[in-house]
Order: structure tokens, then C-alpha cells, then sequence
């Protein structure tokens, strides 16, 4: 296998790291690197385990990173390989909606597509069906990425992919409000009481916190979350549904709280662009969210012209665990390239990949050392508080029906919701069913 990722410490790397040099040192040192990868790049791939020729296709969700970074790296495989000219292909609408249409392609038979951009839950649902091909560990270096974004490429026993991005929620809060963020739900909860009791408190502060609670992923991740907190969980290690323990139960209702200005009323039509919003205009003391709103909120804490809109705020780690989210490579089974398919997802997770997705891009980063570059602190001050987000995440529950899962899960979570926290009596059967792919 030619392994275009398995560069080492490359010119380029070097060059890369030296980013306090002068411009006109940095950019000799960048035209030798980008010289010495062209020269060691190319004998790599046309070696007697040589690619196979033909554009390469990964049929993707739309690119959200800060000005097409994703796209900038394509360009740059395509420029150091001409025999293998990569494009993504953008599928529209939600989550939902691309990931029916992934699988509607897999099933097809058509070919077309070499690799799949997969969700982290969608990895076992396409390895059990035969959508995609494992990998062969003996030809590919998966030193250096985080231990849990990796786990996700895992499934019975098999590397299927590699994680291309990762994600972790965060916890937002107004520092004009709260001096020392809260590490635990009972710190949160008191924080926000004694914000919402004061005789001076701000006239739009409304609640203690928001989430993403209406019916989509958004409030699978919020309710896993919530009973992570409190020491429970939906699935254990062994398979079992687990969510009608007393710590479960405990971790749910702090989505349903009997003081109702705790949690935003009106979160359970939120989405994170929603909840976004109403932490913005200052309705709340603090918000879970992904990083990704950072960089909104940033922008409008700037704003001088948006009146009522402009505040200080911070991130900190959740109270609990959050949920791991994140995207990975995965290879498809019909592809008649895999050897081009796999040296093109190493490329695109590689190191110096990784550092501009993250730098330019803002995505996650699967590798650690990404973290570690003073430019990714600088620009991203959060970098390190995300690390540590990461590290503590877990992963939503391993199943190839997890769509039907997630779906039930919800349809419980919402009842629960609706009954002060009480679950349906029938709500182990059903997510048992759901968990081995039985719908009722």
C-alpha cells in the first residue's frame, strides 16, 4: 500500500511549525517543502504497489468549515495526484435526508462513490451491511489520533474507517454573570437561581439554560448528556437498557425541572442555531452547544452596532460527559480503487490536514498534536477546554439500527418530557427493540 499519509517529520511539517519566522524565510522554507513533497510524494504512489488510476468520489454532507477548507484539500491532492483526481460530492438537507441517501446509494449497487463521509453512529449500521470494506491495519498508521474519535471507526473487532473530524458539546456562560463556571450540574443549577433571583438581574435574563430539546439528533445528544451527568446511562457496557435506574431517572428530569425557569420553556423547539440565538439575546445564563457557535457568538460579541446583542462570554467543559460527535472515511465496498481510496483518507486525516482543517477550517481535530500548535490556541482560544471535552466524550450506543434507535429514544425522552420526567412504562421494551433493529 503506497501511504501518502505516512510522511514523518516532512519539509512541509517543519516549515509548518516554524510559522513565527519572517515571511520571506517561512515562504523559502514553504517552496522547499512544497519541492521536497513533490519529490517524495510522487515515487510513493508509483511504486510496484502502485494506486489505481481514475477519479475518486466521497459523497459527503455540506462542508462546514470556514471558507471551504475541505474543498482547499482536495485541491492539493489533486495537484500531487494526477492519475487520482478526487471530488466531494455535497448532498443537500439534513442529517436525516443524507444519510437515507448514502444508504440508498450503498444499496443500489451502482458505482460512483469510493468513500463514505459518515456520520460517528452511521460507521457499524454500514460495516454490518456491507456498505463499506475494513481496513487493513498493517497498512495504515493510526498513531497520533485521539483514542475516542478512533474508537468510533471500530466495529466488531475491524477498522472501517478513519475520523476525519470530532466534536464535543461544550457549555457556554455569560461571564458578566458568573464568576466561576460550574464542574457539576448542583453548581449550574445554584449559579443559575441565584442569577435569576436578583433584584438587578438583566430584564431580558429569563432562565438558567438552554439546550437543543426539539425532535431531531439534537435532543438524543441533550437527553444522553443530562443522564450522563447524573451517573446513569441508556445502554451499558453489556448491551442492556439501562434507562429506567434511579440515576438515569435522576439525569432526565433535569430536563424537566419543577422550576421552570431552570431550563428555557421554549427550548423544546430549539435547534443549536436556535439556542444560539436565545443565549445571544441574553435569555439565559448559560447554553450547551458545539464549538462551532463559538465562532457566531465571537462575531456578534464584537458587534458594536447590534444593540442589546454584545457580551462577554466563555466555554468551559459540561457538567458530565459529553456526547463524541464527528464525521469518518470510510471506504466503499464497491469501489474498484481502494488502494487510492484508503491513501486519500490518509491524506485528508494526516497531521498537517488535520492542523488546517482545525486552523483555517475550524473543524475538531482528530490528532492531538493539533492542539498543541500556538497558532490553533491563539485563534482558537478554546482549543484546550475542547481537547479536554473530547477526551472525557462518549459515544452514543453502538448498534447498526441506531437511526430506529435515536428515533424511539426520542419518542421516549419527549413522552418523559411531557410527564414531568415520568418514562412510559413501556420504555426499556421499546428501546430494547430498537437497539436490535425491532420496531413496534
Amino acid at each position: 500500500m503506497a501511504r501518502t499519509a505516512r510522511w514523518g517529520r516532512s519539509a512541509w511539517d517543519w516549515a509548518w511549525s516554524h510559522r513565527g519566522w519572517s515571511g520571506f524565510t517561512l515562504g523559502i522554507c514553504a517552496g522547499l517543502a512544497l519541492a521536497v513533497l513533490f519529490s517524495v510524494v510522487r515515487p510513493l504512489v508509483s511504486d510496484g504497489d502502485a494506486l489505481e488510476t481514475g477519479d475518486l468520489v466521497i459523497l459527503s454532507g455540506k462542508d462546514e468549515s470556514a471558507n471551504g477548507q475541505r474543498q482547499a484539500l482536495i485541491d492539493q491532492w489533486n495537484a500531487l495526484h494526477p492519475q487520482n483526481k478526487a471530488r466531494i460530492e455535497e448532498l443537500p438537507g439534513s442529517s436525516d435526508s443524507q444519510h437515507s441517501e448514502m444508504v440508498a446509494r450503498a444499496q443500489s449497487g451502482r458505482p460512483g462513490v469510493d468513500i463514505y463521509n459518515l456520520d460517528v453512529t452511521w460507521t457499524a449500521e454500514f460495516a454490518d451491511a456491507g456498505y463499506i470494506q475494513p481496513l487493513d491495519e498493517s497498512t495504515v498508521d493510526i498513531d497520533g489520533f485521539l483514542a475516542s474519535p478512533l474508537a468510533t471507526c471500530r466495529y466488531e473487532g475491524d477498522l472501517w474507517g478513519l475520523p476525519f473530524n470530532t466534536d464535543a458539546g461544550l457549555l457556554y456562560y455569560r461571564t458578566d454573570l458568573v464568576k466561576h463556571p460550574p464542574a457539576s450540574w448542583a453548581q449550574l443549577t445554584a449559579i443559575a437561581e441565584e442569577q435569576l433571583g436578583r433584584r438587578d438581574k438583566p430584564p431580558q435574563l429569563v432562565a438558567g439554560y438552554t439546550g437543543q430539546l426539539s425532535d431531531y439528533e439534537g435532543l438524543t445528544v441533550n437527553a444522553l448528556e443530562a443522564i450522563w451527568s447524573a451517573d446513569g446511562d441508556v445502554v451499558d457496557s453489556g448491551g442492556d437498557v439501562v434507562v429506567d435506574s434511579p440515576d438515569a431517572k435522576r439525569g432526565l428530569s433535569r430536563l424537566t425541572p419543577s422550576n421552570p425557569q431552570l431550563v428555557l420553556a421554549e427550548s423544546r423547539q430549539y435547534d443549536e442555531a436556535a439556542s444560539a440565538q436565545a443565549f445571544r439575546d441574553g435569555k439565559v445564563v448559560f447554553m450547551r452547544n458545539w464549538p462551532v457557535a463559538y465562532r457566531s457568538l465571537e462575531a456578534s460579541s464584537r458587534d458594536d452596532g447590534g444593540a442589546g446583542r454584545a457580551f462577554p462570554f466563555g466555554v468551559t467543559t459540561l457538567p458530565g460527559p459529553s456526547v463524541l460527535g464527528g464525521q469518518n472515511l470510510a471506504v466503499a465496498a464497491g469501489t474498484d480503487k481502494p488502494r487510492a481510496a484508503q491513501a486519500l483518507s490518509e491524506f485528508l486525516t494526516s497531521p498537517r490536514s488535520q492542523q488546517i482543517l482545525f486552523e483555517r477550517g475550524g473543524f475538531a481535530a482528530t490528532r492531538e498534536i493539533v492542539y498543541r500548535d500556538e497558532e490553533v490556541t491563539r485563534k482558537y482560544r478554546y482549543a484546550l477546554t475542547l481537547l479536554s471535552a473530547i477526551r472525557q466524550a462518549r459515544p452514543r450506543p453502538v448498534t447498526p439500527y441506531y437511526a430506529g434507535f435515536s428515533e424511539e429514544f426520542r419518542g421516549v425522552i419527549r413522552q418523559a418530557m411531557d410527564a414531568e420526567g415520568q418514562l412510559p412504562a413501556d420504555a426499556t421494551d421499546r428501546l430494547t427493540d430498537a437497539l436490535n433493529g425491532h420496531r413496534r
